[in-house]
């Protein structure tokens, strides 16, 4: 019979496997006795820098814009050939959306591809929408491996 085992992701596996960009989730924090904020979300990642890149949308009726400066946990994982892959990355966003074009956290934002993805009960020029940086605090990766037992 196979089992499975879970390792940690190298460096270079993590570049890997966030490539450019994806999907995922992002939590935000919500205190001891309350559920964290949690949302789907589109990001780049830039394996130069280690930053990721989202974003986010602020439809009036939101209430992200009263947990956006609290710390978030943002996770993805993905179902390759090699087998189960995820990330968690931990920290605070910045926001970039007035940063200076010759900013690092800019120039971060151009290197990365955020796929756009319309779930809106109104068109997307009707939404605003704001730019952050995750400069992690923690990134961790896992992967499945099989193995024989």
């Amino acid at each position: 019979m196979q089992g499975i085992r879970w390792v940690q992701m190298s460096g270079n596996e993590l570049d890997e496997f966030l490539d450019r960009g994806g999907t995922g989730v992002i939590s935000f924090g919500q205190g001891v006795d309350e559920s964290p904020f949690t949302v789907p979300v589109s990001y780049g990642y830039d394996a130069e820098t280690g930053g990721f890149y989202f974003r986010l949308s602020f439809p009036p009726e939101s209430t992200k814009a009263e947990v956006i400066d609290r710390p978030v946990a943002f996770v993805t994982q993905d179902r390759t050939d090699e087998g189960w892959r995820s990330v968690v990355a931990t920290g605070r966003l910045e926001d970039v959306t007035e940063a200076p074009y010759e900013s690092s956290a800019v120039q971060g934002l151009w290197a990365v591809q955020i796929p756009e993805v319309d779930i809106f009960d109104r068109p997307p020029e009707e939404i605003a929408f704001r730019e952050f940086r995750l400069d992690p605090e923690t990134l961790t990766g896992r992967k499945e491996v099989k193995t024989d037992g």
